[in-house]
């Protein structure tokens, strides 16, 4: 794509603008703003006003991204980063993008966080360690355990807790839903646990559109034959690992909702809310116990 570094910026824009358009790239010229701001390190103010003065090396690392975009690589990880919550997460392919329909899981959090003096709050399937982050920030007086079973997300994690300065109150663990991988010992009992799982079906993944079938983890993104496959973990740990008057907070696909709701409903949670993105959609399945019995395993 050697035509992308010849021109002023707007011209820069103007053909990466044709290119991505070319593929079906929605949002094809926002896209190529912000990867021109990438590159030359200058806001996308600056490109709009005509305040920007590119150099060769900008030229080369704009048409480098375009490429990348082209192929359908998702703009977050060319970017490397991605606001979630008002906090900005590094991202990377180890993680999944943060997505502002996750955000109404933290927006339940902090509901009921709200009323707690002090609480303990689990995050399966953390990734790049969004809500657990989001709820920190905004939760002070709340101590954090996010597990992941990738090490390489679990890095990325790790990443974001030191940059925002908030590794006092997150303890991050490497585990395959509530089994611990790590050599750290059982993870407890917590007031919360939140998560946004994998529940895309199976067969379901290749159709997605390529950002996420070809770049999203898949291990992120696989809920099973049916997408339910975690919620029902999630709902057979609660006896374990969920304390008396407890909650349990998680995303849901579209139409999944109800299906959700009456697993956690078979796992003893007697109080059941579901919460719509800004579409409409039921998106957050929100539990609260009195107390959890010990029903047979969920299947």
């Amino acid at each position: 794509m050697r035509h992308l570094e010849q021109g002023g910026a707007r011209e820069l824009v103007d053909a990466a603008t044709s290119v991505l358009d070319a593929v079906g790239i929605e949002n094809a010229r926002l896209d190529a703003e912000l990867m021109l701001g990438a590159a030359s390190g200058r806001s996308r103010t600056d490109i709009l006003l005509g305040k920007l003065t590119l150099d060769a090396i900008m030229r080369q690392k704009f048409a480098a991204m375009v490429e990348r975009r082209h192929l359908r690589e998702p703009l977050a990880y060319i970017l490397g980063h991605k606001e979630f919550y008002s906090i900005e997460l590094e991202v990377t392919p180890a993680v999944l993008i943060p997505r502002p329909e996750t955000e109404f899981v933290v927006g339940e959090a902090l509901r009921i966080l709200s009323g707690q003096s002090k609480s303990r709050v689990l995050d399966l399937c953390t990734g790049s360690g969004a809500i657990a982050l989001a709820i920190t920030a905004n939760a002070p007086q709340t101590k954090v355990v996010a597990t992941d079973l990738s090490s390489a997300a679990l890095k990325v994690a790790q990443s974001n807790v030191e940059r925002l300065g908030l590794r006092d109150r997150v303890t991050f663990r490497q585990a395959d839903g509530f089994d611990p991988i790590d050599s750290l010992g059982p993870l407890g009992r917590f007031n919360l646990i939140v998560s946004n799982p994998p529940y895309i079906p199976e067969a379901d993944i290749d159709g997605l559109q390529p950002e996420v079938s070809r770049w999203e983890p898949r291990i992120a993104l696989d809920g099973g034959a049916d997408g339910l496959a975690f919620y029902r973990r999630i709902a057979n740990g609660l006896p374990t690992y969920l304390e008396k008057d407890g909650w349990v907070v998680v995303e849901v696909g579209a139409g999944q909702a109800d299906a959700a709701s009456r697993i956690f409903r078979e796992s003893g949670i007697g109080t059941i809310a579901t919460i719509p993105d800004l579409s409409g959609i039921p998106r957050v399945v929100s539990g609260h116990a009195s107390a959890v019995g010990r029903p047979p395993s969920i299947r």
